[in-house]
C-alpha cells in the first residue's frame, strides 16, 4: 500500500487504487498523512476543511468522513501493512511506516544527493525522487489556506531538489542537461532567482551568452513589476559573472559525455537551444562569447572595443566594424518585454513619439516620464521603445537607476560598465571613474542610432553621465520626481503621467479580469477604479484579488475597500502593492517633509492651501511652502491650481498608517512590502 501526496491525493495497493471519496474526505487523509504517526486534532481538521465559517455540524462531517476513511483503508488490507487509523479522545492519529508516504521517500532521496561533492551519485537520486511527482502536490484537497501552505511547502522542496540536479550536472560538465531541466522550472517559476542564476550560467557554459542575459533582464523586470524588489545577490552575481568574461571560450566549458553507467534516457539528447526574446528586441550582445577571440582594432586615437558574438548573426541594423564607431557584432537589444495588458495612454505614447523623433532641434532629444508612484511610468516608456524600436537599429539600452527602491541607488559608474560592455568594450577597457566612462560611451555612440532608457531615476544629477550625445541617439527617463533640473539644463521634454479615468481603468479590470466579469457590476467597477485613486498598480492589485477569488463579484471587494483600515493591504499582492510603492517614495523625503506629509494627511477631504498646511504642520509659511513645493515635485501632492493642492487618498491612508493611526493590523500586512516602480 502506497500513499501519495506529491500529485492527486490517492492511495495504491497491488489491485488498483482505492476510492477515497469526496474532496473533503482525501482532504481528512491528505492531513493526517502530512502528520504521520502523530495526533491531528478535530479542531485542526475542521479549521483546515472550511475556508470560512464551518457548519454546525462540522464535528459530526469530519467523523463521517475519518469512519469512511477507516473502512476503505482495512477494505484495502491496510492491517496487513501496519497502518490503522485510531481515535484518541478528540483526535485523530494515522499509524503507519513513513515510507510508504510518497513525500517521505521523497525527502530521504533528496537527502542523499550530494550535487557538488558527489555529483555522479547525485544525479539518479534526484531523479529518482523528482520522478515521484505526478502533478501539483495535493491535487484533490480543498483550496483552503492551510493546504495552501502544505501544498506551497511541498512545491519548494520540489524545486530545490530541480536546483540541485542542475548543479549536478553541472559540475559533471553537462550543462545542456543541465540548462533543459532548469529551463523548464523557471518558465513556470519565473521570479524563482536562484533557479534562474542558474539557467543563466548554464546556458553561458554552452555558449548561448544573449539568452542568458536576456533571462537576467526579463527576470528583473518581473522582480520589479511583481514584488518591486531589485535582482537579489545570486541572480546580480550570476549576471556580472557573464559580463565579466574575457577570453574567447570563458564561458563554453565542454561538455563531459556522461557515465556510461547512467543510460541513455537521463538526459535529452542534444538538449534544445532555448532562446528567450522580448517584444520585437533581438539577442544581447557579450563581450567574451564563443566567437569573440578577435578584437577589432579601432583607429588611432579612438579605444578599441572587443567583438561581440558573431555565431548569434552579426550586426542587426547597425553598421559594420571599422567605421570609427568602436562597433562589432550585434546591436545590444536590452529592453525588457512589453507590459502586460497595456492599455491607454495615447496621448503620452503620441507626447513621447513628437519629442524623441524631432530632428529639428540639433540636440539629442530627451524626454522625461514622471508621475505618481503606481501609475504606471515604467510600462509607459517600454511600450513606447517597444513600438519604435525599429527607429533604432543600432540598439536599445535600457537600466534600472534604483532610484526608488529598496538599496541604494545605482552609481554612474556601474550602469556604464554595463552599457559599454553590451557594446562591446573588452571589460578591460572600461575605465573606473565614471566621469572617463561617460565619455568613452559618448564616443562610442555618437554616430550611432541609439535608445536609451533610463528607468526609475532618483535625480537630474545620477542622469547626466548616462545621457548619449549623438544627434541620432534618444533618451526616455522615468521618475517619481519631476527631474526639473534636466528640463532646466538638458532640454528634457517632460511627459506627465495622470490618473485613469473610469473607462480606461475599467478597461484595464476587464483586461485583467475579462470584460464579462467586469459588465456585470458596470457601477461596481468604477467604484473600484475611484476606491484605487485610478492608479494602474493599485487596479492591477485589486484584480489579483478578483482573480484569486473567483466567486466574489465586484461589489464584494468594493465593499472591503471603502473599510480605510484595510484598504491599502487589499491592495497589495505578495509583495507588492501601493504601501510598498509609496513607501518608497516616502523614504526618499527628508525628515520635516515626512512630518509635513503626515501632517496633510489628516485632512478632511484631501483639499488645502498653504495656510491650512502650515497649520495642520505647526510651521511657518515660507517652511512650509517650500516643503509643499517639494512634495508637489515628488508628486506626493498635486498642485491643482495656485495656491491649491490635493493629496490622494491612497497617500492619505498610507500618511495616516505610518503615523500609526491605522493600527497594527494593517502595518503587519502591507508593511512588509518592498518597494514596488510605477
Amino acid at each position: 500500500m502506497e500513499f501519495s501526496l506529491l500529485g492527486p491525493i490517492a492511495v495504491t495497493t497491488g489491485s488498483g487504487e482505492l476510492s477515497l471519496g469526496p474532496a473533503k474526505r482525501r482532504s481528512v487523509l491528505a492531513l493526517l498523512l502530512l502528520q504521520p504517526n502523530t495526533t491531528v486534532p478535530l479542531e485542526q481538521l475542521i479549521d483546515s476543511l472550511w475556508e470560512e465559517e464551518p457548519p454546525e455540524h462540522a464535528r459530526t462531517v469530519v467523523q463521517g468522513h475519518v469512519s469512511r476513511l477507516r473502512a476503505t483503508l482495512a477494505e484495502g488490507g491496510a492491517e496487513a501493512y501496519g497502518i490503522e487509523l485510531t481515535t484518541h479522545g478528540s483526535a485523530y492519529l494515522l499509524r503507519l511506516p513513513e515510507e510508504l508516504i510518497d513525500a517521505h521517500r521523497f525527502g530521504e532521496l533528496v537527502a542523499l544527493a550530494r550535487p557538488e561533492a558527489a555529483p555522479a551519485d547525485a544525479v539518479p537520486l534526484l531523479r529518482e525522487a523528482l520522478g515521484l511527482w505526478r502533478g501539483p502536490a495535493l491535487t484533490g484537497t480543498v483550496t483552503s489556506p492551510p493546504f495552501a501552505a502544505a501544498a506551497h511547502a511541498l512545491e519548494e522542496r520540489r524545486l530545490t531538489a530541480v536546483e540541485a540536479l542542475g548543479r549536478a550536472h553541472g559540475a559533471l560538465g553537462e550543462h545542456e542537461q543541465a540548462a533543459a531541466i532548469l529551463y523548464s522550472a523557471a518558465v513556470n517559476h519565473p521570479l524563482r532567482e536562484g533557479l534562474i542564476a542558474g539557467l543563466m550560467r548554464a546556458l553561458f557554459r554552452t555558449g548561448r551568452q544573449s539568452d542568458a542575459l536576456e533571462w537576467f533582464h526579463r527576470t528583473r523586470r518581473l522582480l520589479n513589476e511583481e514584488l518591486g524588489v531589485d535582482p537579489g545577490e545570486r541572480l546580480r552575481e550570476a549576471y556580472e559573472e557573464i559580463l565579466r568574461a574575457e577570453a574567447a571560450g570563458a564561458g563554453r566549458q565542454p561538455s563531459r559525455p556522461a557515465d556510461a553507467t547512467r543510460g541513455a534516457g537521463d538526459g535529452p539528447a542534444g538538449a534544445p537551444s532555448f532562446h528567450v526574446k522580448h517584444g520585437q528586441g533581438g539577442r544581447v550582445p557579450l563581450q567574451g562569447g564563443a566567437d569573440a577571440g578577435d578584437a577589432v582594432e579601432a583607429p588611432a586615437g579612438e579605444p578599441a572595443a572587443g567583438g561581440a558574438s558573431g555565431a548569434r548573426g552579426g550586426t542587426e541594423g547597425g553598421s559594420a566594424a571599422g567605421d570609427g564607431s568602436g562597433r562589432t557584432g550585434a546591436a545590444p537589444r536590452l529592453l525588457p518585454r512589453p507590459p502586460a495588458r497595456f492599455l491607454a495612454r495615447e496621448e503620452q505614447l503620441g507626447a513621447l513619439t513628437e519629442a524623441l523623433t524631432d530632428r529639428t532641434t540639433g540636440e539629442s532629444p530627451l524626454a522625461v516620464v514622471a508621475g505618481p508612484a503606481g501609475v504606471g511610468k515604467t510600462a509607459c516608456a517600454v511600450q513606447w521603445a517597444h513600438l519604435h524600436a525599429d527607429a533604432f537599429p543600432d540598439g536599445q539600452l535600457f537600466a534600472d537607476l534604483r532610484g526608488f527602491g529598496e538599496g541604494d541607488e545605482a552609481a554612474p559608474a556601474e550602469i556604464l560598465r554595463d552599457f559599454l560592455l553590451a557594446l562591446g568594450t573588452p571589460p578591460e577597457r572600461v575605465p573606473g571613474s565614471a566621469q572617463a566612462a561617460s565619455a568613452l560611451f559618448r564616443s562610442l555612440v555618437a554616430e550611432r542610432r541609439l535608445l536609451v532608457v533610463l528607468d526609475n531615476a532618483r535625480s537630474s544629477a545620477q542622469v547626466r553621465p548616462l545621457l548619449p550625445g549623438g544627434l541620432h541617439c534618444a533618451t526616455v527617463v522615468t521618475s517619481r520626481s519631476r527631474l526639473d533640473g534636466l528640463v532646466a539644463t538638458d532640454c528634457a521634454r517632460p511627459v506627465g503621467l495622470q490618473a485613469l479615468g473610469h473607462e480606461e481603468g475599467a478597461a484595464l479590470l476587464g483586461a485583467m479580469l475579462g470584460p464579462e466579469r467586469v459588465a456585470e457590476d458596470p457601477a461596481a467597477a468604477r467604484e473600484l477604479v475611484d476606491l484605487c485613486d485610478g492608479l494602474p498598480l493599485a487596479l492591477r492589485a485589486a484584480a489579483a484579488q478578483l482573480t484569486a477569488r473567483p466567486r466574489w463579484r465586484l461589489a464584494r471587494l468594493a465593499a472591503a475597500l471603502r473599510d480605510e483600515r484595510r484598504r491599502l493591504a487589499l491592495l497589495s499582492a505578495e509583495d507588492t502593492g501601493m504601501a510598498a510603492a509609496l513607501r518608497m517614495s516616502v523614504a526618499r523625503l527628508s525628515a520635516d517633509d515626512a512630518r509635513l506629509l503626515s501632517a496633510l494627511a489628516t485632512s478632511a477631504d484631501g483639499h488645502l492651501n498653504a495656510s491650512v498646511a502650515a497649520a495642520l504642520a505647526g510651521y511657518d509659511p515660507e517652511r512650509t511652502q517650500d516643503g509643499l513645493d517639494r512634495l508637489a515635485e515628488m508628486h506626493l501632492v498635486d498642485e491643482e491650481a495656485t495656491d491649491v493642492y490635493t493629496i490622494s487618498t491612497l497617500t492619505q491612508l498610507f500618511a495616516r498608517d505610518e503615523r500609526g493611526e491605522g493600527g497594527k493590523g494593517r502595518r503587519s500586512g502591507a508593511g512588509e512590502e518592498s518597494g514596488e516602480r510605477g
